[in-house]
């Protein structure tokens, strides 16, 4: 069943990064930086294998055990979401041990393996052994292959990212995830653009070479219009179903209220998504909130029913700015360095369903839409797209939008909007909801829901882009592994709507009206 009370606290899974580590993504990058130069002042065969040796591992791609966790317990999920923090944090460790032995790898064709992957893979195994563990004691049965899934692999610089059979940056395998019939299309950007860049090392940005790179970017007159074919999509609309929507009006986060924790995914763990959130609505969304936490906090919403809580990675320029978390965990410490871009405008909508009328969203409901760890789990979850105001039929999921003078960067997210009738969460945070289906309907034995829809709007300096180098570019948070890219972007939501207003956002979108 649902998650009707969260009062549990974890442990805390994550553990302070000493000396060089806790340097890795700010100075670390220099080392290799300055050992990528070095190499090239030299054309010696011998200083070449070097050069090539240093740039062929570009990050660590591990699979994601928590995704493969359908069925967990629910009184063995506080102890696994404990693990799968610590495996988190594990691999961020493993990524800036990776990018402060640049020389050491240069000398060694197996010292990634050997002193990187290798203990890597034991230290997952333990935890997997536990995960597996917790989920008998509890009743449930853990699945057969996680095991498998102790091995991680060296990402090489130009290799092209996994598409898990998927053709576009839908949800659950549906190939879409973005428009509900009621708001833009999402598009797809063009090329794979998940290659790190032949020349970005010796210029990183003050962030260990962590990226954005050049390949990381599109002008927006190169994304074709209309480039996804939303089944969904407003001209399908008709006149049948829920056509109305409501509109809540939350700020862009004027307190300035951030942190790097997820009380979705890692509740009770500080730096669980180890990159800085912005939170707008609910007040006290910390990785020690309960949900009686939520449920009387402050909001900034206007309509003060409204104590949801809405949060997405924020969005920085790398433009050499010292941020108030530049030595911390989630910010500078972890690759995240920059000056941190508030949003022009916040619009959170909710619209409807073009086949049938919706139900209300059941209160504390979670939903995670996007994949913060696209980059190495591959497309299939990848939900988040970026346009520019004046152009947002075109829509870019893979690369960062270059907008024209005048024109202003566009952020969107629409997400799941089928319910499954019984649970406010899962174990893997993604199968008590789906996206609709070709037609507009929800997957049998599933519910329409209203569908949030995130729109950000952000006046952002266009980087410059010269000789393969990209000076002063923005980049949406990230875990460290996953090099910045725009794929990697999500958003979340917590329903904390009292019932009078969520039945208001119901009535509204049942009766096609547009409220505020």
């Amino acid at each position: 069943m649902g998650r009707n009370t969260r009062k549990r606290r974890m442990p805390l899974a994550t553990k302070a990064i000493a000396g060089v580590a806790a340097l890795a993504l700010g100075g670390g990058g220099l080392v290799w930086a300055n050992f990528y130069a070095s190499a090239h002042e030299e054309n010696s065969p011998d200083n070449r294998t070097k050069s090539n040796a240093a740039r062929q591992i570009a990050t660590i791609d591990c699979p994601d055990v928590g995704q493969q966790l359908s069925d967990v317990p629910e009184r063995a999920r506080g102890e696994v979401d404990g693990e799968l923090a610590s495996m988190d944090q594990q691999i961020t460790d493993a990524y800036q041990r990776l990018v402060t032995t640049r020389q050491a790898q240069a000398g060694d064709a197996q010292y990634v393996q050997n002193a990187i992957l290798g203990p890597l893979k034991d230290r997952r195994k333990v935890l997997i052994d536990r995960i597996k563990l917790e989920i008998d004691r509890a009743g449930g049965k853990a699945p057969g292959n996680l095991d498998e899934l102790a091995p991680c692999s060296g990402r090489p610089a130009d290799q092209p990212q996994p598409t898990d059979g998927q053709n576009g940056g839908g949800q659950n395998g549906d190939g879409q995830g973005q428009d509900n019939g009621q708001g833009q299309g999402d598009g797809q950007g063009q090329g794979d653009g998940q290659g790190q860049g032949e020349g970005q090392t010796p210029n990183d940005n003050g962030n260990g070479a962590a990226g954005p790179f050049a390949e990381d970017f599109i002008d927006i007159n190169d994304v074709p219009p209309n480039a996804r074919d939303l089944p969904n999509g407003l001209a399908a609309n008709g006149r049948s179903g829920s056509r109305g929507s409501f509109t809540t009006k939350c700020g862009v986060n004027e307190n300035k209220l951030y942190n790097s924790d997820n009380i979705i995914v890692a509740p009770g763990v500080a730096n669980g998504a180890h990159h800085m959130h912005d939170y707008v609505g609910n007040q006290s969304n910390s990785s020690l909130s309960s949900d009686d936490d939520l449920v009387v906090a402050e909001t900034s919403c206007q309509n003060q029913g409204d104590k949801s809580s809405y949060f997405w990675p924020v969005l920085r320029v790398q433009d050499g700015t010292q941020e108030f978390d530049a030595a911390d965990q989630g910010g500078g410490a972890e690759g995240n360095v920059g000056r941190i871009l508030q949003a022009e405008e916040a619009q959170l909508r909710f619209v409807g369903n073009k086949r049938s009328k919706v139900v209300a969203i059941p209160k504390l409901m979670r939903i995670i839409t996007g994949d913060a760890k696209a980059f190495t789990n591959g497309l299939k979850n990848a939900n988040t797209s970026y346009s520019c105001t004046g152009f947002e039929d075109r829509q870019s999921t893979d690369k960062y939008v270059l907008c024209p003078e005048g024109s202003r960067l566009v952020r969107t997210s629409n997400f799941q909007s089928c319910w499954d009738g019984q649970n406010t969460d899962s174990a893997n945070h993604r199968d008590h909801v789906a996206f609709v289906q070709a037609d507009g309907s929800c997957p049998n034995g599933f519910k329409a829901i209203p569908q949030l829809q995130v729109r950000l709007v952000y006046d952002v300096p266009t980087p410059t882009i010269e000789n393969g180098q990209v000076k002063n570019p923005y980049a949406v948070d990230s875990f460290p592994e996953q090099l910045h890219k725009p794929i990697t972007d999500h958003n979340d939501f917590i329903n904390v709507m009292d019932e009078s207003l969520m039945n208001k956002v119901v009535r509204c979108i049942n009766q096609g009206k547009k409220c505020t």
